[in-house]
């Protein structure tokens, strides 16, 4: 692995990484019962880790660029499966630290209580008082909520089918279509345009599926119709859909590229 695609393989697990923390936010509303600033921050996290793509492109690109110019044969193929790979690296980094992180985002939304400032807690997190926030909400799962891990009734397969769909979809969408420009050199530029209508698709599945189906769940926990612990479980299920969308991306990311380079050379 060359200094490149090591960079882009860390930002890929970030980037995953961030979005899979996203649903702590959630866990974390439900706790303080501030159920809106949750959403807010939940959306927050989504939009940066779904924007942060945006700059991944550019530099997936160049190395496409580079293997289709350089007289050096490079196995470009095995460098997606390795940017695939870091996807799923990021997501289970992020659901060991779920529990850290949802206790470390219910003291942030009790501490916009008062500071009224998202920009201004970041900010506080560099300072000793932040810091010792930090240590002080890192734990891990514990083993009796390993134990218990029976899908909860509230969660239907069509929804957890449908995540790891439109989680596989994100995964694949820029990186088959930058590859289909490599398999397709004379279309690459319409192929690499493609991603944008192949992740409009799955974004519409998350808010239109997803997010309402996450939504009811929540205020079901508000309601007292449905217990924390079982909320729990529900978002444990809907991260480990999202863990099989990245392996099941690994599956569908040659076919998609082979169909993006054919609709691109038809268009």
């Amino acid at each position: 692995m060359d200094s490149p695609l090591v960079v882009i393989c860390l930002l890929t697990v970030v980037i995953h990484l961030i979005g899979t923390l996203a649903y702590a936010a959630r866990i974390a509303g439900v706790r303080t019962r501030r159920i809106a600033m949750s959403f807010a921050l939940f959306n927050a996290l989504v939009l940066v880790s779904r924007l942060s793509n945006g700059f991944l492109a550019p530099l997936i690109a160049k190395r496409v660029e580079n293997a289709l110019t350089s007289d050096v044969s490079t196995n470009l193929l095995l460098d997606f499966r390795l940017m695939i790979a870091a996807s799923t690296v990021g997501v289970v980094v992020g659901v060991l630290l779920v529990p850290s992180t949802q206790r470390l985002f219910a003291r942030v939304i009790e501490g916009m209580r008062e500071k009224k400032s998202l920009a201004r807690l970041a900010l506080r997190t560099a300072t000793p008082a932040g810091l010792r926030t930090l240590r002080d909400a890192a734990t891990l799962p514990r083993p009796l909520h390993l134990k218990n891990l029976r899908r909860p009734q509230s969660v239907g397969w069509g929804i957890l089918g449908a995540n790891c769909v439109a989680q596989a979809i994100l995964v694949t969408g820029v990186l088959a279509s930058i590859y289909a420009g490599y398999l397709n050199p004379e279309y690459r530029v319409t192929a690499s345009q493609l991603s944008a209508l192949i992740n409009g698709f799955a974004t519409i599945l998350l808010f239109l599926v997803i997010d309402p189906q996450l939504s009811m769940l929540t205020d079901d926990v508000v309601d007292g119709q449905l217990g924390e612990p079982a909320y729990r479980q529900a978002i444990v299920w809907i991260s480990g859909s999202r863990l099989v969308g990245t392996l099941l991306a690994q599956a569908m990311f040659v076919p998609a590229a082979l169909a993006i380079a054919w609709v691109a050379n038809r268009i």
